[in-house]
């Protein structure tokens, strides 16, 4: 079998979606040892390196930037009719829009999520991407995308989608070598607090952080105030949130963080009192299994995908309804009981998100689609 991937999105910038390709992809490379792998990867980044050259993979470095979705579409117009002519793929999977399609074999299509489709973009910013979500969807001939929820979601708008579910996954092990030495040298090299409740995720209007700091607000103001730490880069939000923060006087109570290495990630994990996820729109969300695989409880906004990840056993709150959020981190907070069920309960469910087991179950679907 000869598997072309097309992963010219990726790059060095830490995502949820380059998580899951290195994960699964590597662990399946290892499992399919005598197919045929082909990388595509950017002029930008050597992704082709994540692989640690295996003997069943060629790379194809391409003149495609990584980022600038006109760039990207016209280099590709001139770049992929030519490569893909000669290689004769039984599969060939995109990781991103709009989708390339291979001339031989079958061609698939990764969908993390489609936030593209809803208000926070544009008129014009919708109608352009759900032009090219439909055509791609139409053209592959089978979708893989991250959970039951986005299944459904995708196929509320495109019924007759051929979709599996493949979710991301984590390794759980490398937050079991986090030693005392390596957290407390992150405690002194951030100045982090005994106490902290922990978000991760880039600042972005999705992210919801700014009904975080009017929740934080309301605690304070009822005499239980808790010291926050935002970890993730700047989406074009960070001045919004600060202002949000200054106005609620909370300027000494919260903390930003970013480019920490994963090890740090790790440590900061293990080191929060609480993770909160009060997202109001996800496909997945990657930070839950982390915050499982640190030993950390946690607080979810009411999101079906994050009931599916946690199967209605976390703790949960309306996105948009600040009280409801601070009473959530309240309960947990005050709850050694609550705390150690949620506890518990991260350990067990985490163990679903295998590498290994996720690459088996996408090498499944890859056999079906050429038996």
């Amino acid at each position: 079998m000869k598997i072309g991937l097309n992963a010219t999105c990726l790059n060095d910038r830490p995502s949820g979606a380059k998580q899951r390709f290195v994960g699964i992809y590597s662990n399946l490379i290892k499992n399919l040892a005598d197919a045929e792998f082909v990388v595509y990867e950017p002029a930008d980044c050597r992704v082709g390196a994540w692989f640690d050259g295996a003997p069943n993979v060629t790379v194809r470095r391409t003149p495609l930037p990584s980022e600038g979705r006109a760039r990207k579409l016209f280099t590709g117009l001139r770049y992929w009719d030519t490569a893909l002519s000669r290689e004769g793929y039984d599969i060939f999977e995109g990781l991103n829009l709009p989708l390339v399609k291979t001339p031989t074999g079958r061609t698939l299509l990764t969908v993390h999520d489609i936030r593209g489709m809803y208000s926070e973009s544009g008129v014009l910013e919708r109608s352009i991407y759900k032009l090219a979500l439909g055509r791609s969807i139409a053209r592959a001939d089978h979708v893989i995308t991250v959970s039951e929820t986005m299944k459904q979601e995708i196929l509320g708008f495109f019924p007759r989608a051929s979709i599996s579910v493949i979710y991301n996954g984590i390794d759980a092990t490398k937050f079991v070598t986090v030693i005392e030495a390596d957290l407390q040298a992150v405690r002194r090299k951030y100045a982090l607090p005994e106490n902290f409740v922990l978000a991760v995720g880039h600042l972005e209007q999705r992210k919801n952080y700014l009904c975080l700091i009017d929740a934080l607000a309301i605690l304070r103001d009822q005499g239980q105030s808790c010291s926050l730490l935002i970890v993730g880069n700047d989406s074009g939000e960070r001045q919004v949130i600060e202002e949000r923060i200054e106005s609620a006087k909370l300027t000494c109570t919260v903390k930003f963080l970013n480019n920490l290495s994963d090890h740090e990630v790790r440590c900061v994990y293990k080191l929060c009192s609480l993770f909160i996820f009060p997202s109001s729109y996800e496909g997945f969300g990657i930070p839950i299994l982390e915050a499982m695989a640190a030993e950390r409880p946690m607080v979810l906004s009411d999101l079906p995908v994050f009931r599916e990840i946690t199967q209605n056993k976390g703790v949960y709150f309306p996105h948009d309804d600040v009280e409801a959020m601070a009473v959530a981190i309240e309960t947990v907070l005050s709850s050694g009981s609550e705390r150690a069920r949620l506890i518990d309960y991260g350990k067990e469910r985490v163990q679903a998100f295998n590498f290994q087991n996720l690459a088996g179950q996408l090498g499944n679907v890859y056999k079906t689609l050429v038996p």
